[in-house]
């Protein structure tokens, strides 16, 4: 695979159980040249070692947009969602911070266990789901003032990303709004829904209703797991990677970022 992409990984603390399986994987089982792998989380000491001692680039996730963590008020008494929408709002961000075309928006909680393949000629390998959260189609034609029209969801923890398709993503959405597009999706999105906003599947149906042959729809054979990433041994790994081509490790509520599967 020629087409060199960039990785982009929002974190936080309570990723840094899994996030060295996560990037050794990508490293492993992505089949692209690989420029940099972009660790984009608090600025802490412990997250800024890792990605020295992993050879990634750390940037501060308070410097990527004009707005921060703090600016976003998505909560109720029962859950707190607002760190999960800033990392989307953070991957939609990748095309300010990443130096190569493409880039691979990936959950530090996911890791890759079969070889993936991206982009091949002009043609996108999207990985999908079959079932998806309605209130991000709601959003999806509220923002754009359109269904959204893909058979399957795009929803499915990483997924690769062309900048100038993303610029025009944004363009389009502010232009509708007449605002910034990050200020557009917070005000146009539910929140007293749980799950209200999908950055990946916006920007995966948008590229489906603008060019539908140019993306090709895999099944993402993803397995959600609730063990200690340090407990998977590599036969099990070889054993679920028959079946799956990732494993999940969500983290338990209490977890302030994913209290539950979107």
């Amino acid at each position: 695979m020629s087409v060199k992409i960039d990785v982009l990984i929002p974190a936080i603390a309570k990723d840094l159980q899994t996030l060295p399986y996560v990037i050794d994987a990508i490293r492993k089982q992505v089949k692209h040249p690989i420029g940099s792998i972009m660790i984009v989380a608090p600025n802490q000491k412990r997250i800024r070692q890792l990605c020295r001692r992993k050879g990634c680039k750390f940037v501060n996730e308070n410097t990527v947009l004009p707005i921060t963590k703090k600016n976003i008020r998505y909560r109720s008494k029962k859950w707190e969602r607002s760190g999960w929408l800033f990392q989307q709002l953070l991957k939609m961000s990748g095309d300010k911070i990443c130096s190569a075309n493409y880039f691979l928006a990936i959950d530090a909680d996911t890791v890759l266990i079969r070889p993936h393949a991206f982009r091949t000629g002009n043609k996108t390998y999207f990985y999908c789901r079959s079932w998806s959260q309605p209130e991000y189609f709601r959003t999806y034609r509220k923002l754009l003032g359109k269904k959204a029209a893909a058979p399957k969801s795009f929803v499915t923890h990483y997924m690769l990303f062309d900048k100038s398709k993303l610029r025009q993503l944004k363009r389009t959405i502010a232009k509708k709004h007449g605002m910034r597009w990050y200020s557009a999706v917070m005000r146009k999105m539910d929140k007293s829904k749980q799950f209200a906003f999908s950055e990946f599947e916006t920007y995966g149906n948008f590229l489906y209703a603008r060019n539908p042959g140019g993306l090709v729809l895999r099944s993402a054979l993803n397995k959600s797991l609730s063990m200690n990433i340090a407990n998977m041994t590599p036969k099990r790994i070889r054993t679920l990677s028959r079946r799956y081509r990732s494993i999940s490790f969500h983290k338990r509520k209490g977890y302030a970022r994913k209290t539950n599967e979107p």
